[in-house]
């Protein structure tokens, strides 16, 4: 779906108070890593991640996506009774109900015009929002809608840290939960607005998605527990992603040279070099997060859009690729003109 009359009045992220390193992961795991015979560390020397960020105790996804929420409504200079939608997509949750749309939309204290609703669909639900947003704007029945997005890992790594270093686990199901210990926590938040009451805003123009769901085995995950073929999610996810590539090529008119960011969806090094390799794209024009924060899920893209922005590394007129995957699989490729 291509929009013409969609732009982003604000953007915001929220970063994690606490850091856990790989460094005090690998210490906390090294009898069973002793036990396994496992020398190499996976997470650092392999995945590229050296760190990731935790919230405090008892945080909910509700809390931290308001907060994100709150800061991305200051940017865009608007009341939140503006809003006429508001959509979660975080793959963290409080509750199975209410929607956690519901919460954050009750902490800000929306109309009660708005309508408020999660959409969930792993690593790629911002996207997903954002265009189920833009369609709204497009066809004028909305004037702003916000998407929100807040990831809480605190509880999957416990979890996820007490098995591992269970007397009896074995290599299989060690290697089956390792990506787990790769994800992170954040936030973040966009005001999606009709371009005539932003002109001047950067411009969401839409994008493409093509999927491959005879995969959708490759990563499984609940709150608390993530199992993963890391192996063959990295591979037929490059396979994705190329074919949804080359159908963005065509509905954009993108030529990789003439594209000035690439905001690719933070997961490893090797997911990363691999996307960098696989479409032809320049490794400068790629901000990586990965390495202090982990994978955010479907936060990563938003708050790398956001970085990016209060980095000064945006100027008026630049095109950004938005390069987004999550297990399933599904892809989704967008750009915003700045």
């Amino acid at each position: 779906m291509l929009f013409k009359n969609v732009s982003i009045a604000g953007l915001a992220h929220v970063d994690a108070p606490h850091t856990l390193t790989s460094q005090e992961i690998n210490a906390r795991l090294k009898p069973t890593l002793d036990r396994l015979g496992i020398r190499v560390d996976v997470l650092g020397d392999i995945a590229g991640i050296h760190a990731r960020r935790l919230w405090d105790d008892g945080i909910q996804a509700s809390d931290v996506a308001t907060l994100a929420a709150r800061k991305a409504l200051e940017d865009a200079g608007i009341g939140v009774e503006r809003v006429g939608l508001l959509v979660n997509t975080s793959v963290s949750r409080d509750y199975l109900e209410p929607s956690t749309a519901s919460i954050v939309s009750g902490n800000l204290g929306v109309g009660d015009e708005c309508q408020t609703f999660d959409v969930a669909n792993a690593c790629l639900a911002f996207i997903n929002g954002m265009d189920i947003a833009a369609r709204m704007l497009e066809r004028g029945e909305i004037d702003y809608a916000l998407v929100v997005d807040g990831e809480t890992a605190n509880l999957l790594y416990e979890k996820t840290l007490q098995r591992m270093m269970a007397p009896d686990v074995t290599a299989q199901q060690f290697r089956d939960e390792m990506a787990a210990l790769t994800l992170g926590c954040g936030a973040a938040a966009m005001v999606l607005a009709r371009r005539e009451l932003v002109p001047d805003a950067p411009r969401y123009k839409g994008g493409v998605t093509r999927s491959a769901t005879e995969f959708n085995q490759l990563c499984r995950g609940n709150l608390d527990r993530m199992v993963t073929d890391t192996r063959l999610l990295l591979i037929e996810g490059i396979k994705l992603a190329t074919k949804t590539f080359s159908a963005a090529k065509i509905a954009l008119g993108w030529a990789v040279d003439e594209l000035d960011q690439f905001v690719i969806h933070q997961v490893s090094r090797p997911h990363t070099q691999a996307f960098i390799k696989a479409l032809g794209v320049d490794p400068k024009k790629v901000m990586t997060i990965f390495g202090e924060h982990g994978n955010i899920g479907p936060a990563s893209v938003p708050i790398v859009l956001s970085k990016l922005k209060e980095l000064g590394r945006l100027k008026k007129g630049d095109r950004i690729a938005l390069l987004g995957i999550g297990s399933g699989l599904n892809c989704s490729m967008a750009e915003v003109e700045w």
